[in-house]
């Protein structure tokens, strides 16, 4: 059992440690790069942001209900009596029997009836009603409640909600574009980088081979300055070629190191992380989808394909609603209103402390009437926007017609560069075979070799760069025409 479970974690170890080993393609660099960057994940962020805003537009075009409550205490009440009221009035059954009986005095007729009411009581029923009235004008409201509940449904407000709900729409189609385009960008980064360090890598294996080769020659100058077939000065020739070679192996390997750091940190990996792509590993094709000579798409179609333009249009459209809003500003607006309000003491009723309410509905109408020009210089300002965003979509497809031209063209330099460097490196590989033919024979001199080994180094390296060249200006055409590589 225990040997079942040792094999299956040696198992688990070596596969993980193959997968870890195996090149990685410019298809996956491409995909860990979208996974892995910071400015995509703030862009799909701001996308989210953009629809969640168009939903909330959307909202306004329903009514809208709020709930309002409050409390409010006072230091004093409200009266409606004033204070000589308030003290005349319970003594009013009083002040009137003591008014009677003054006029009694010199009334007999009034005297009478007085002196008929005998013993019954008038002023404490006057009183009494005096009281009460007072008391019936208390407010109470020192300690006062109040709730509305409103609600607001927009019937005309002069197009700006249906412009703000463009405005948001559109909005959130910019955000979609703005990341597409940050998204090509980022591709083409990767590209680059990846052809880098592929172009590196096969400059360090040819820088090997140079070194190996003159290493050979050195011991077999040296050789030879031993049996005085050759001279010292011979030797030094060789051995100053030789350093030379090996300070620009250095070069490129620190180079190559550098760029695979660069490369690692754009796709997520650890910037420490050893591996090789698989172009370094397999040679690297020439051949593209492009036939050279021919932009492969009508400008037309390559405006409809750059996201560039795609935001440029939107940014247009965006303005142009802007100037909607800013003219809905001078158009008159129409909103209808319904409430439902209680309070406590409630005014229906006298002041009862209870809490009682009651419906009302309306219409609101606003016409702006003068505003000293206000509303007629923010529109002017929103349709110089406007006439600002068209300029700039016309110049944005003027650059990029000429950048799809220049495209094309360096393609077919590309391809032309590639054949000669090919001629040329045939010639140099021949021209080496010769020169190291008559060193040996000693029909020819050192000098002689070491002029066909570096015309056979230059050739080699020409030849590189015109490969990776090819494989750039086609991710550059592609970049050009809007194609997507994802």
């Amino acid at each position: 059992m225990k040997k079942s479970i040792a094999f299956a974690v040696l198992f688990l170890v070596a596969a993980s440690v193959t997968k870890a080993q195996q090149p990685l393609t410019l298809d996956s660099c491409r995909q860990m790069a979208l996974r892995n960057n910071t400015q995509l994940r703030i862009s799909e962020a701001k996308i989210k942001a953009a629809h969640y805003n168009r939903k909330a537009a959307f909202a306004t075009y329903f009514p809208g209900i709020d709930v309002t409550g409050g409390y409010l205490y006072s230091s004093r009440e409200i009266s409606l009596l004033n204070q000589k009221l308030q003290k005349s009035l319970p003594q009013l059954g009083t002040s009137l029997v003591e008014n009677l009986a003054t006029a009694a005095f010199s009334n007999p007729a009034l005297a009478g009836i007085l002196a008929a009411l005998g013993d019954f009581d008038l002023a404490a029923p006057l009183n009494q009603i005096g009281q009460t009235v007072v008391d019936e004008f208390h407010t109470d409201t020192r300690n006062m409640f109040a709730g509305t509940v409103t609600l607001m449904q927009p019937i005309y407000m002069g197009g700006k909600i249906r412009a703000y709900n463009k405005i948001t729409h559109y909005a959130e189609d910019l955000a979609k574009s703005q990341h597409n385009t940050e998204i090509q960008e980022l591709i083409y980064k990767i590209d680059e980088l990846y052809w880098q360090v592929v172009s590196l890598g096969y400059k360090k294996q040819l820088a090997e081979s140079y070194a190996q080769l003159l290493n050979e020659l050195d011991n077999n100058v040296q050789a030879m300055i031993a049996e005085g077939v050759a001279t010292r000065s011979d030797g030094l020739s060789v051995a100053v070629k030789a350093n030379e070679a090996q300070i620009t192996l250095t070069q490129v390997t620190d180079g190559l190191s550098l760029a695979k750091m660069v490369l690692a940190q754009m796709c997520g990996l650890p910037i420490d992380a050893d591996f090789q792509l698989s172009d370094e590993v397999s040679p690297v094709e020439s051949e593209n989808g492009y036939q050279p000579g021919a932009v492969p798409l009508d400008i037309e179609t390559v405006f409809a394909n750059r996201s560039e333009i795609q935001s440029l249009s939107f940014a247009e459209k965006i303005f142009r609603n802007k100037q909607k809003v800013v003219m809905s500003g001078m158009l008159p607006t129409l909103a209808l209103t319904g409430s439902y309000t209680i309070t406590n003491p409630s005014l229906y009723n006298g002041f009862e402390r209870e809490f009682k309410g009651l419906f009302n509905v309306g219409v609101v109408l606003r016409i702006p009437i003068l505003h000293w020009g206000e509303n007629i210089y923010k529109y002017r300002s929103a349709k110089a926007d406007s006439y600002i965003a068209q300029l700039n979509m016309k110049e944005a497809k003027e650059k990029i017609e000429l950048q799809v031209n220049q495209a094309s063209f360096k393609v077919n330099e590309a391809y032309k560069r590639l054949d000669m460097t090919k001629h040329n490196l045939e010639n140099a590989d021949e021209n080496l075979h010769n020169a190291q033919t008559g060193f040996k024979e000693g029909v020819l001199t050192t000098s002689n070799l070491l002029e066909a080994q570096t015309a056979w180094l230059k050739a080699q390296s020409e030849y590189i760069d015109a490969r990776i060249g090819v494989k750039l200006c086609d991710a550059y055409l592609s970049k050009a025409v809007g194609m997507k590589q994802y």
